[in-house]
């Protein structure tokens, strides 16, 4: 999981229009959004944490994150 240096909220109605363009969108709450990204199984809350299964590799999970909050704050 990876979570932002700062705090952050994000609008997940926002988020979701926006990341339904480029992933499968799964389910949704006001909590969190759970996707298929690139091959793996993304989740992503409000309070801009972002989980990757199955990723190991930190730089790479980070790079990703940076990548999605890029267009959904």
């Amino acid at each position: 999981m990876v979570s932002p240096r700062d705090v952050i909220a994000v609008d997940m109605e926002r988020a979701y229009a926006t990341l339904s363009r480029t992933a499968e969108m799964k389910s949704r709450d006001e909590m969190m959004i759970v996707m298929s990204w690139k091959g793996m199984e993304v989740t992503v809350y409000a309070q801009g944490k972002i989980m990757f299964h199955p990723l190991d590799d930190r730089d790479t999970a980070v790079s990703y994150a940076n990548e999605l909050l890029s267009v959904i704050i």
